[in-house]
């Protein structure tokens, strides 16, 4: 139980227009840090686990910002490994008319996390961890970063611990063939395998029933669980015996980044201190108050998800 939730991945600077503005118009930006994993790491580690974040990060007042960020949260980041080289990965997030349209540009090319080695990594980290979780961004970056991500779910096996692996497709950053190519091999090895169903569909051409899918991925893959997201809809999952399915809870969408990270965050921490239903109830939970403010980092407490869960949330709190 003392061991540690290991996570690795990038994390970068996010700049948005003030208020609704679109990136053209506006003269005025609200800066946050984000990226899958720190997001999912600060999530959890809210939550009152014990979680390491793995990235390298350049030495700069960027990287600074980065690691001091994720740090305030509870999380572990004594095993970032820092570099004079590269630097500071940057996106673009600019909300578009709709709750649920954003548009994303990168500039992350060149990044000190795209330059990373398997020999850089403290593996015993995560021969040590209780569970590591990855997601489909990590291999996508650069050659060094899939090599990471294999090593990482070599080294989990070894120590025993599990491992999580969401697909978290991009196509700014792959094509679906591509990526598919890869992940149908990094997914023989994963414990719990969460995608959503529109990365289903854009990956493994999928159709729109979620327990389909998740049957067809159980079929390939056999994880212990595979998860799909449904969006508005909630969440199911499937451990080769029975399906479990959660509604999502309803709640005003201010900012939908960093929705799926928070999930995840959820499913781990219910899976691990309970079992599968428990997991998707703290995942839809997490998801669901995740959209509610603004930037990619979760910032609810447990009490404030029980409040969601139980139907109390602030209802009038005076």
């Amino acid at each position: 139980m003392n061991r540690p939730v290991v996570t690795l991945g990038e994390a970068m600077i996010r700049l948005s227009p003030s208020g609704r503005a679109s990136l053209e118009q506006s003269d005025l930006w609200e800066v946050y840090v984000g990226g899958a994993e720190a997001n999912f790491a600060v999530a959890l580690a809210r939550l009152g686990m014990h979680v390491q974040w793995i990235s390298k990060v350049t030495r700069n007042p960027l990287g600074k910002k980065i690691v001091g960020k994720i740090r305030e949260h509870g999380v572990d980041v004594s095993k970032v490994i820092w570099t004079d080289e590269g630097r500071v990965g940057i996106f673009f997030a600019e909300p578009g008319p709709l709750p649920e349209s954003w548009m994303i540009l990168y500039d992350r090319k060149g990044s000190a996390m795209s330059h990373v080695n398997p020999e850089e990594v403290d593996w015993e980290s995560v021969r040590n961890a209780r569970l590591i979780h990855l997601t489909g961004i990590t291999p996508a970056l650069s050659e060094g970063c899939l090599k990471v991500v294999e090593r990482a779910i070599s080294e989990a096996k070894k120590g025993g611990a599990l491992v999580s692996f969401d697909t978290n497709y991009r196509a700014k950053l792959w094509s679906a063939e591509e990526a598919l190519a890869i992940l149908a091999r990094l997914l023989q090895g994963v414990d719990l395998l969460i995608a959503s169903l529109r990365d289903i569909q854009a990956l493994f051409k999928g159709g729109e029933d979620g327990e389909v899918e998740a049957r067809k991925l159980y079929s390939q893959f056999r994880p212990r669980v595979v998860v799909v997201t449904l969006g508005e809809k909630g969440a199911l999952a499937y451990d080769g015996e029975r399906v479990y399915q959660r509604e999502a809870y309803p709640t005003q969408v201010i900012d939908r980044i960093g929705r799926g990270d928070a999930f995840d965050a959820g499913f781990v921490y219910g899976y691990l201190t309970g079992d599968i239903d428990k997991g998707l109830m703290y995942g839809n939970a997490l998801a669901a108050l995740a959209q509610t403010r603004p930037g990619d980092l979760c910032w609810f407490s447990q009490d404030e998800i029980h409040g969601l869960i139980q139907g109390t949330f602030r209802r009038i709190s005076r």
